[in-house]
């Protein structure tokens, strides 16, 4: 009797050893995984994947760019003198020839209205000269005076006629000094700051003021010179916000043919998308796109950190199921929400994008249904990237 009950608790003992160390039920194969998971008992965890495969990503750079109006104008006069009237106040917008200065022109118009006297008393001499001429050729013609005393005649019409040329031509001058006087725009625009006051004496060196035009501003970009090589005339351009977002599309423009002592390459952007949005002088980041090719990405959400290094979870069969395994990675360049894979995963890969936090190395896992991915057909466009 004593011997029955200790085989039967052998018995018990050995049963719950076997389901203990995963044996299965009665009558499966060794090593079999039990119904209920994988190895271990354990039942696998369901985990959002997708299938890693390549798309068209952009490969971009971005800079600090200053823009500057295309029509950017100095005012300077280009005579000396104290100002009378300021005509214009800084943020107007003025068209081209609008008034906006005036020079005291008091010493012009006096000098004017001595040469408007002398051409007077030119203009006498001119025609008494044209009478004497007339008498001489009669009197010549008579025999009553000799040729020597015609030609006289004729020099001194002559000379009064030159004397009345120069006098004419001196007023022209002064007339057209009188016009600068008045200081009148150049071309259209807004007018900038107005560093003087009324009764300022000027020269032709001061700044009255400048004039830019928002309607017609450039990008100007300097590339490290070691990046000048793909520069060219045509590539696109976008200016974007200090989130990313997309303000403006243009093409570069121009490229300079020589490099700046900083060792940078200028290439200008004229905006036409974009206009009106942007004032002069003003900072913006614009990003370059070089390329456009095929490359492996990974979101944010599918990495994590450790120690420096960059990992990832891909879901590899084993058995009858998947485990989770860890792979370190090689991260490019940040394109929106995703890091472009330089090495580490390949098309083809089960990526697990969620539900890392409840796994760990070799945990079994299933598939559960993921977000739908975004369209692989279009290029990816980058947010903030380094140069």
């Amino acid at each position: 009797m004593r011997e029955s009950a200790v085989k039967v608790c052998l018995v018990s003992v050995l049963c719950s050893a076997m389901v203990a160390c995963g044996g299965g039920a009665p009558g499966a194969a060794p090593g079999a995984p039990s119904p209920g998971g994988a190895a271990g008992g354990r039942p696998p965890m369901p985990v959002e994947s997708v299938v890693v495969a390549a798309r068209p990503v952009e490969q971009t750079s971005e800079f600090v760019a200053v823009l500057k109006s295309r029509t950017s104008v100095t005012i300077q006069p280009q005579v000396e003198g104290f100002l009378t009237r300021i005509a214009v106040a800084s943020g107007d917008r003025v068209a081209r020839g609008t008034l906006l200065f005036e020079i005291d022109a008091a010493v012009p118009r006096a000098a004017l209205k001595t040469l408007e006297s002398t051409r007077a008393l030119r203009q006498t001499d001119v025609d008494h000269a044209q009478q004497e001429l007339t008498r001489a050729r009669t009197l010549y013609g008579a025999g009553a005076i000799s040729q020597r005393e015609l030609q006289q005649a004729e020099t001194l019409q002559r000379s009064t006629e030159a004397a009345l040329r120069v006098v004419e031509e001196q007023m022209q001058q002064t007339r057209t000094d009188l016009t600068y006087y008045r200081v009148v725009a150049p071309s259209s625009g807004v007018i900038g700051d107005v560093p003087v006051r009324t009764g300022d004496r000027v020269t032709r060196t001061t700044t009255l003021s400048v004039i830019d035009d928002n309607d017609a501003l450039e990008a100007y970009v300097s590339v490290p010179v070691q990046q000048a090589a793909a520069l060219q005339v045509g590539l696109p351009t976008r200016i974007v916000d200090d989130r990313g977002g997309v303000i403006a599309t243009n093409p570069i423009s121009y490229v300079s043919p020589t490099v700046e002592p900083t060792q940078t390459v200028l290439a200008k952007v004229a905006l036409r998308d974009g206009r009106g949005q942007f004032r002069a002088q003003q900072l913006v980041r614009v990003q370059i796109v070089w390329a456009t090719a095929p490359a492996v990405t990974v979101p944010l959400t599918a990495l994590s950190r450790i120690n420096g290094q960059y990992f990832a979870f891909v879901m590899q069969p084993e058995g009858q199921g998947f485990v989770a395994r860890q792979r370190g990675l090689t991260l490019g360049a940040l394109v929106g929400n995703d890091y472009v894979v330089q090495a580490g995963l390949s098309e083809g890969d089960r990526l697990i994008t969620g539900g890392i936090q409840k796994i760990g190395e070799g945990a079994p896992v299933m598939p559960a249904p993921a977000a739908a991915p975004s369209a692989p057909g279009a290029p990816v466009v980058p947010g903030k990237q380094g140069a």
